[in-house]
């Protein structure tokens, strides 16, 4: 297979900074080891095919640092000046952008001027991957779709939505932390898809999902939950559904729209036959209506669509998976997915990764010691989500502010 021909813009201190509030033994392992995720990224979570990279930057501040996330270790300061050998051996460019104002470097700057530059190189670049998370780098990837150039970011944290609407792929914190550890990524975009009905090399349990869907759309009188669904399946069909991350198409509902069910109309919470059933109320989702501000939250943030009783049975899980383990952000995701699967509520892995970033940034990280608890969790959260609702000017009253804090369980 031909590879594409690639170039990585990375800003150092941006990426970090956001991983390491988020697990600190990776952040600390991406910084150190960057030659073996990036072997990984070269053929994982790609637009095109494979990639050849043939310009590798880092751009990054000499004289920037983090407070230590273990504050009795030594010493209290990380300086990002120590993991710039690990880049230059990776074959990476590494471009010093000390800061010029108290706040600000240059790093965006360089990026987004050598990114231009690099679209009159006589090479012609097919990808550019850009390792940010600022959404002052929309008008970079705006300039290379133009350019017809394919775009993937690479994002430490919830980048905006005009900023990963632009791209063609979104790597995000969760998926780059199993790159980081060399887990297989998991993650929603379709690979393969499975043999069609009757090809001898069609998995019994695509054969099994494939009738039990089949026999549960036929029976129903009534729009079918999903998130149900997904759960009663996922207990009929045992670990196959995880092993193969619902038969190679990386999603449940992908693996439903495989099935083309007659007259199947899908919403974010629903499945139903478009001749037999009428179709949800808007803004059901099995468990009660969202109030209109979370509604909004979850269109312009993506914050995710759970129903009001889900949420605290996710802090729950986490809250329970901190206080019992040396924190692992991939392992808590996943071993929280699993104990609320086993307790009848399926949440996918995605929605509680954006629980555990949102309460890393919101100030009670998993890693913490003590760990925090469930109430600590959900109000870290929420203020995390009402913090950057505020950023992209979503204005919202107190009364709606209370509304979004209640339908997120922290009151």
């Amino acid at each position: 297979m031909a590879r594409v021909r690639a170039a990585l813009y990375l800003d150092f201190d941006n990426v970090f900074s956001g991983l390491i509030k988020q697990d600190p033994d990776v952040a600390i392992q991406f910084a150190k080891d960057p030659a073996s995720w990036l072997v990984r990224l070269t053929t994982s979570l790609t637009v095109d095919g494979p990639r050849r990279w043939l310009i590798l930057r880092c751009y990054m501040n000499p004289g920037g640092w983090v407070p230590n996330p273990d504050p009795s270790a030594q010493p209290p300061r990380l300086y990002y000046s120590q993991f710039r050998p690990f880049f230059v051996n990776a074959g990476f460019e590494v471009i010093d952008c000390p800061r010029l104002t108290h706040t600000k470097n240059a790093a965006d700057i360089r990026m987004v001027v050598d990114a231009v530059d690099t679209l009159a190189d006589p090479v012609p670049y097919e990808e550019f991957v850009i390792g940010s998370g600022d959404s002052d780098m929309t008008p970079l990837l705006v300039r290379l779709r133009r350019a017809d150039r394919r775009t993937t970011i690479v994002s430490p944290s919830d980048a905006a939505e005009a900023f990963t609407a632009v791209a063609d792929r979104l790597i995000t914190s969760q998926e780059l932390l199993e790159l980081v550890q060399g887990e297989p990524v998991e993650n929603d975009d379709p690979v393969a898809p499975a043999p069609a009905d009757g090809d001898p090399e069609t998995p019994v349990s695509y054969q099994q999902f494939r009738d039990l869907v089949a026999w549960r759309f036929d029976s129903a009188t009534a729009p079918i939950n999903l998130a149900s669904l997904a759960h009663d399946l996922r207990r009929q069909l045992g670990p196959s559904v995880d092993e193969t991350n619902w038969f190679g198409f990386g999603g449940f509902v992908r693996a439903l729209e495989s099935l083309t069910l007659p007259n199947a109309k899908f919403s974010n919470h629903f499945v139903w036959d478009a001749g037999r059933h009428d179709p949800p109320e808007a803004g059901a989702t099995g468990g009660g209506t969202a109030p209109e501000p979370v509604g909004q939250l979850s269109s312009l943030l993506s914050v995710p669509r759970l129903p009001s009783e889900i949420w605290p049975q996710v802090y729950q899980a986490l809250a329970e998976y901190a206080a019992t383990h040396h924190f692992n952000l991939t392992e808590a995701t996943r071993w929280a997915r699993d104990q609320l699967s086993a307790q009848g509520v399926d949440v996918s892995r995605s929605a509680i990764a954006f629980v555990t970033r949102g309460t890393a940034f919101g100030g009670a990280p998993l890693y913490r010691q003590p760990a925090p608890n469930a109430a600590e969790i959900a109000s870290a959260f929420a203020d995390n989500v009402l913090n950057r609702a505020e950023a992209a000017a979503i204005a919202l009253n107190e009364d709606e502010i209370a509304e979004v804090r209640a339908w997120l369980g922290a009151v």
